[in-house]
C-alpha cells in the first residue's frame, strides 16, 4: 500500500509499520490505531487500479492513432477550478509525448490581437498520428472573453456564428473533435478556490479572473448556455462531465474517449469503457439548468 495513498486518506503509515502487519486484522487495528479511515483508503486505492487500467487503454489508444495517422483534438472547457488540468494530467500520464501535446496558450499578443481569431488556435491542431489537448480553446471567446470584457460583443457575436462552420470543416478534413465541460456547482468552487488560498503549492493557480468568479457566476451562466445552445452539434457535440467529484470526473472522461474511438486491442480490454451516464453526458437542449 503506497506511502502517497495513507497520506491522501487522512494519517501517515511508514514502511517500518507495514512490515510488521503480516494478517488483514493487523492493518485494519493499526489503521484504526492512527486514525487512518480504512473505507478511505479502500476507496482510493480502488480509484488508482481503475486509473492504472485506463490508462493502459490509453496507450493502446495513442499506438492505434500512430498506425492509422489518426487527428483528435480534445478540448477541456468549465469554470475555473473544475478540474481540467489535473484530469489532463491523468490522461497524458502514461502518453508517447513524441505523439501527444497539450495546448495552454496565454493571452494573445498584439500581433495575434490583429490576426482572424481562429489563426493561433489552427497552428495548434493535431498532425497525423497525433493527439492534442486543449486545457481551454477557442471557446476562450464563448464565455471567458465577454464576461471580462476581453471582446466586443460584436466579436462575440461573429465568433458564435463562425465557430460551427470551423468545427464542421475540421471534421469534414478527418479531425476528431471532443469537447468536454467539466460542470460544477457554485459551492464546490468556493471551496477549491479555499484550498488555492492556503496551500503554498496551489498559489500559482489563482488568477484575478478566478477571484472574480463567484461575483460574476450569473453572468458566465449566461454566455455558458448561449455557446451550448449555439455551438452543439451532431458533428461536434458538447460532453459534460459533473466534476464535483474530482476522481469520478478523470475516470469516466477518460472512460468516455475510449469507448467513442474503435481502437485496435478494445476489444481485449478487461476494464469497464462504458463512462457513468450519471456523470457524462451529451449535452441535450432540455436538460435542466448546468452549473
Amino acid at each position: 500500500m503506497p506511502e502517497r495513498t495513507i497520506r491522501q486518506a487522512g494519517g501517515v503509515l511508514t514502511q517500518e509499520d507495514l512490515e510488521r502487519v503480516n494478517t488483514r486484522s493487523g492493518l485494519v487495528a493499526l489503521l484504526r490505531e492512527r486514525n487512518i479511515r480504512l473505507k478511505g483508503v479502500l476507496s482510493l486505492l480502488r480509484y488508482e487500479e481503475e486509473l492504472k487500467a485506463l490508462q493502459a487503454e490509453l496507450v493502446k489508444l495513442q499506438r492505434w492513432v500512430q498506425a492509422e495517422g489518426r487527428r483528435i483534438a480534445i478540448l477541456f472547457e468549465g469554470r475555473d477550478a473544475a478540474g481540467k488540468g489535473g484530469t489532463i494530467r491523468r490522461f497524458i500520464e502514461h502518453l508517447n509525448p513524441r505523439a501527444m501535446r497539450v495546448v495552454a496558450l496565454p493571452k494573445p499578443t498584439e500581433e495575434e490581437r490583429g490576426q482572424w481569431y481562429f489563426q493561433r488556435y489552427a497552428r495548434q491542431l493535431p498532425n497525423a498520428g497525433e493527439i492534442v489537448f486543449f486545457d481551454r480553446s477557442w471557446y476562450n471567446r464563448a464565455v471567458v472573453e465577454p464576461v471580462n470584457g476581453f471582446c466586443t460583443e460584436a466579436e462575440h457575436e461573429r465568433f458564435i456564428q463562425q465557430v460551427p462552420e470551423f468545427e464542421h470543416m475540421l471534421y469534414e478534413d478527418g479531425v476528431t473533435i471532443i469537447k468536454f465541460w467539466f460542470s460544477i456547482s457554485k459551492e464546490e468552487q468556493a471551496r477549491r478556490f479555499d484550498s488555492r488560498r492556503h496551500s503554498p503549492l496551489k498559489h500559482w493557480k489563482l488568477s484575478p479572473i478566478d477571484l472574480r468568479a463567484q461575483e460574476l457566476w450569473d453572468q458566465y451562466s449566461r454566455y455558458k448556455e448561449q455557446m451550448f445552445s449555439k455551438t452543439h452539434t451532431s458533428f461536434s457535440p458538447w460532453v459534460i462531465v459533473q466534476a464535483n467529484r474530482k476522481r469520478a470526473a478523470r475516470l469516466e472522461s477518460i472512460r468516455y474517449l475510449l469507448n467513442y474511438c474503435d481502437y485496435a486491442g478494445k476489444a481485449e480490454s478487461r476494464v469497464r469503457l462504458a463512462p457513468d451516464p450519471s456523470v457524462v453526458m451529451r449535452f441535450h437542449r432540455k436538460l435542466s439548468k448546468l452549473d
